[in-house]
């Protein structure tokens, strides 16, 4: 189907060979809010070869401002961001293998969801899941590229695993929770994560056809000033993820609770649990609040709090920031 791609191969940067290597690819994207649906669905267009969506979120209204994926009946349907990507993204191209996956990355599956992949691509919110991608990129030997937006502006850099700096080089220690901007107290307008998660997949690209225009710098853009800049970043020598002491990786900084970007919602997780059965889970909680489930996630709702449930038995508490409120519904409801 080489008419697709036609205007892609002329460019001389990827030509007929560079094509080629870009259907040859495997990318695994983490998060797919207002990043990872530009990034999918340009890799997706580019004709890379195999493409895993993981996301641990669901879709709701506010999200369609700025999520260029997702529409008004994937809200209805109740879809989780990552198939509702997969099964819009099949539609534009059905040569492309697209797996969607209902997941929280953390320590414990983060080596399975991308091992064998040629590239990561940061879509998150969070910086302790980046530093989770970060331990995994430099332990497995694959590049990453990390994004991040918020308000009108935004931030990238390509990390080539004992060769570049690595994400901890740049941003040694974890960010307390309220120490920065968040999508619920700055904002944020499209143009910001589009323009950022177009600059991550201009830098996919290049480092799949195996360009030497990798960029090495850290950019920042702000979108309403029309700034753009370029900051050289060194390697630190005391940097404990260079030097293979995998913390995050490792599990050192577990954590049970996270407030999430812009939803004004709490996510608990719980590492003794594998598998929920939603059936099982409806009868036990009907008998004191409203439940209604499909095979993606379970939402229940009590005493006007509402919880939604994942199969790998993470809870996300919605309307409320306060993390002991959150793990205290979940062991009432769930389990410890």
């Amino acid at each position: 189907m080489i008419d697709r791609y036609s205007r892609q191969i002329l460019f001389p940067g990827i030509g007929e060979e560079g094509q080629k290597k870009i259907g040859n690819s495997y990318v695994v994207l983490v998060g797919c809010g207002a990043l990872g649906t530009v990034i999918a669905s340009a890799l997706v267009r580019a004709g890379v070869g195999r493409l895993r969506i993981i996301d641990r979120d669901f879709i709701e209204y506010h999200n369609l401002q700025r999520q260029g994926l997702f529409d008004e009946e994937d809200i209805k349907n109740s879809l989780p961001k990552s198939i509702a990507a997969e099964r819009h993204l099949k539609k534009v191209n059905s040569s492309v293998q697209i797996e969607g996956v209902v997941a929280d990355v953390n320590f414990k599956n983060i080596e399975r969801f991308v091992r064998g992949a040629n590239l990561i691509m940061d879509g998150l919110d969070n910086f302790e899941t980046r530093f989770l991608i970060n331990d995994v990129s430099l332990k497995l030997n694959i590049p990453w590229i990390y994004g991040g937006a918020i308000s009108s502006y935004g931030t990238t850099m390509t990390i080539i695993p004992h060769e570049t700096r690595c994400f901890r080089c740049v941003s040694p220690t974890q960010i307390k929770p309220g120490a920065i901007a968040t999508c619920d107290t700055a904002g944020v307008i499209s143009p910001a994560p589009w323009i950022i998660a177009s600059l991550q997949t201009a830098e996919a690209l290049k480092y799949l056809v195996g360009s030497t225009e990798i960029n090495r710098d850290l950019i920042i853009v702000d979108v309403w000033e029309g700034s753009f800049h370029r900051i050289k970043t060194l390697k630190r020598d005391d940097c404990p993820a260079c030097r293979g002491n995998y913390e995050f990786l490792n599990g050192k900084f577990g954590i049970r609770a996270t407030s999430l970007c812009g939803q004004n919602a709490v996510q608990v997780t719980n590492a003794n649990i594998d598998r929920v059965s939603f059936e099982t889970l409806a009868t036990r909680l009907k008998a004191v609040g409203k439940v209604f489930y499909n095979e993606f996630m379970l939402t229940f709702i009590v005493d006007s709090q509402e919880m939604v449930v994942f199969p790998d038995g993470r809870m996300i508490v919605k309307n409320t920031s306060d993390e002991a409120l959150a793990r205290g519904l979940y062991a009432k409801y769930i389990g410890t």
